[in-house]
C-alpha cells in the first residue's frame, strides 16, 4: 500500500481529506504564484523605462557638465564639487506584498540650493547639477524595484517548487492512496457479502 495506510475506513477518510487539501493548497499556490508574475512583469517594465530616463539623464547631465568645464575650467568644477554633501536622506521601509517583504526606499525631497557663487559660476553647472540631482531619485527608484523583482523572482520560485510538489507527488500519492484503500475496501465488502450468503444458504439447507 502506498502512503503506508492500512485498508480501513478511518485511513480512507484521512487519505481523502488530505489529498483535498492537498489540492486546495495546489490552487491558492498556483494563484498566488500567478499574481506574483504579473506584479514581477509589471516591474521589470517599469525598471525598464526608468533605466532609459537614467541614461537620457546622464547624457545630458554629462554634456552640461563638459560644457561647465569648457566655460569654467576642469578645477573650478572640481573645487565646487567638494562643497555638494553627502546624501543622508535615504530612508528604507518594507511592505508585504503577497506575504513577499519588499523594500520601499524613499529620499527626502529638499529644495535645491546651490553650494557656490554666481561670479563665478553660469548656466551651464546649474544645469547638470540639476540633472545629477534628477538621476539620484531615479537611481532609488530604480534600485527599490529592481530589489522588488529579485525578492518577487526568489519566491515565485519557491513557490513553483512548492506548487510542482503537490501536482506532480502528493496530490497523485494521495490520489493512488484512495483509490488502493477503496478498492481493498470494496473487495472486502464483497467477500464479506459472499460469506454472509453461503451461510444463509448453508442455514435454509439445514
Amino acid at each position: 500500500m502506498d502512503m503506508r495506510l492500512f485498508p480501513t475506513k478511518g485511513n480512507l477518510i484521512i487519505a481523502k481529506n488530505t489529498l483535498a487539501l492537498c489540492r486546495q493548497g495546489y490552487e491558492l499556490l498556483d494563484k498566488k504564484r500567478n499574481i506574483l508574475v504579473r506584479e514581477m512583469m509589471g516591474l521589470v517594465e517599469k525598471a525598464r523605462k526608468i533605466q532609459d530616463q537614467i541614461l537620457e539623464t546622464f547624457r545630458e547631465a554629462y554634456h552640461a557638465l563638459q560644457l561647465a568645464n569648457v566655460t569654467m575650467g576642469i578645477s573650478v568644477i572640481e573645487q565646487i564639487g567638494y562643497a555638494v554633501p553627502e546624501e543622508n536622506g535615504v530612508r528604507i521601509r518594507e511592505q508585504s506584498v503577497m506575504g513577499v517583504e519588499i523594500p520601499t526606499v524613499s529620499m527626502e525631497e529638499t529644495e535645491l540650493q546651490p553650494r557656490y557663487g554666481f561670479r563665478m559660476t553660469n548656466s551651464t553647472l546649474d544645469a547638470a547639477r540639476q540633472k545629477f540631482e534628477k538621476v539620484k531619485y531615479l537611481v532609488a527608484e530604480l534600485a527599490e524595484i529592481e530589489n522588488a523583482v529579485y525578492r518577487l523572482a526568489t519566491n515565485i520560485r519557491r513557490t513553483q517548487k512548492r506548487t510542482n510538489a503537490l501536482k506532480n507527488i502528493m496530490i497523485p500519492r494521495y490520489e493512488e492512496a484512495t483509490k488502493q484503500i477503496a478498492n481493498v475496501l470494496e473487495e472486502k465488502e464483497r467477500e464479506e457479502f459472499s460469506r454472509l450468503k453461503v451461510i444463509k444458504e448453508i442455514k435454509r439447507g439445514d
